[in-house]
């Protein structure tokens, strides 16, 4: 154990970038994960010995893979945050209804993490899978949650991480960024002008809590050349605000 004011357990430390490996990879064997890590195969084997005994990890044959143990876990989190079954109801509808991709997110850590996406029937492929985490400056869903928090913690949040660009379109000047929340407040939704993925537009709506705390936020996203401002501003404001409103009413009787 590293001591100091930031105590780190080595073994602790490796056992998850093993599970790493195995979800990256999918499943591996021994020598793949020795050599991905750079490890000891000795080291490797009592690792993956310990996490099938814990149920974390199943073998079969030579290979490892993660266990459904995960998905256990995964559900259990997504309800301590929000009602995900009206979250994924909610979130289906609104793809049905607009016909293109919807995502509900929430932050951690100064990113935004999906917990629910569908698509419409004319929704573009995206990349975004439930899991998967996203910079806070660069999508709807972020500066819709940075918007309805309190000054203080919303520049805290943004300093977490690099403005990092990711299109020629990303705001990565702190200063304009928070011009852009000021907005997004007074307007009511947030856009992702092309910010995050280059000709995709997103509309935004933060979802409060029981007690008034930010849970997370609702987006649509679509081709720039049908995500118009008007649509955005009109149809899309209309059905997005409703679809957030009945996540929030349905967890304060939750």
């Amino acid at each position: 154990m590293k001591t100091g004011s930031s105590r780190k357990i080595e073994a602790v430390q490796n056992t998850c970038r093993i599970i790493e490996c195995l979800r990256n990879a999918g499943g591996a064997g021994v020598t793949e994960i020795s050599n991905e890590l750079d490890f000891a195969k000795s080291a490797v084997h009592g690792h993956l010995m310990t996490l099938c005994d814990e149920g974390y990890v199943v073998k079969n044959g030579h290979t490892y893979s993660l266990s459904l143990r995960f998905l256990e876990i995964s559900e259990e989190v997504k309800s301590e945050i929000v009602d995900h079954k009206i979250v994924k109801e909610e979130v289906m509808h609104l793809a049905e209804e607009t016909g293109e991709v919807v995502h509900f997110g929430v932050e951690e850590e100064g990113r935004i993490v999906y917990l629910s996406k569908a698509r419409g029937e004319v929704a573009v492929e995206t990349a975004s899978r439930v899991g998967s985490r996203m910079p806070i400056h660069s999508t709807s869903l972020g500066k819709a949650i940075l918007a309805e928090l309190p000054a203080e913690r919303s520049r805290q949040v943004i300093k977490r991480h690099e403005l990092s660009k990711k299109t020629s379109q990303t705001i990565t000047d702190s200063k304009r960024l928070q011009e852009n929340i000021k907005k997004t407040h007074q307007r009511g939704y947030a856009i992702d002008d092309e910010e995050n993925i280059r000709g995709v537009r997103c509309i935004g709506v933060a979802v409060s809590g029981p007690d008034t705390d930010v849970m997370g936020a609702l987006s649509i996203s679509g081709p720039s050349k049908r995500m118009t401002d008007e649509r955005m501003k009109t149809e899309l404001y209309e059905l997005i605000a409703q679809a957030a409103n009945v996540i929030e009413v349905n967890s304060r009787y939750s």
